[in-house]
């Protein structure tokens, strides 16, 4: 009489067991991994939209002393201008090959400028949680014709990020 080893009646063997965990952990971990990196992706898309706004602020700082220099002038003699623009005290540091760092707005609705030696440029902006550095650079390309070079740089998950904006600004006509 040879014995004969039970075999299972509807029940799983160790084997069918740990293919089922295996495919059954497969498919939560996959959804998980790919929710995790959209919203990581999200989270980018946040900052890069929060540094276009800020960097286009500083495009529009720049062009706001432009039309005040003008104004300061109008309607008397405003052929001066654009020299008096780019000779104020505001634009004068963040001519070639100098930079600025524009800080946060003020309370009186203004923005900081950071220049010379009593301040550490760049200044930090937190907008969302994310901690933003915004410069300023004014190249001369003939003499009625600026380049305004507005950076702003962060770090998300240690992966450094920056967007430029580039404008060109030139005297009222």
């Amino acid at each position: 009489m040879s014995m004969k080893s039970p075999t299972p009646i509807g029940g799983f063997t160790l084997i069918e067991t740990m293919v089922a965990i295996a495919i059954l952990t497969l498919s939560i971990v996959g959804p998980m991994i790919a929710a995790n990196r959209a919203i990581v992706a999200a989270e980018t898309a946040r900052d890069q939209l929060s540094a276009s706004y800020l960097g286009q602020e500083g495009i529009e700082f720049v062009r706001a002393v432009r039309d005040n220099q003008f104004l300061a002038t109008y309607p008397a003699n405003t052929a001066n201008a654009w020299t008096n623009f780019l000779n104020s005290s505001l634009i004068t540091p963040c001519r070639s090959p100098g930079i600025c760092s524009l800080g946060p707005m003020q309370s009186n609705g203004t923005l900081l400028l950071c220049t010379g030696s009593n301040c550490t440029p760049p200044f930090s902006l937190v907008t969302n949680g994310t901690k933003f550095a915004r410069t300023i650079q004014l190249v001369g390309m003939t003499g009625t014709d600026e380049r305004v070079v507005s950076k702003v740089s962060w770090s998300f998950h240690s992966i450094p990020y920056s967007v430029t904006i580039t404008d060109h600004l030139t005297p009222w006509q």
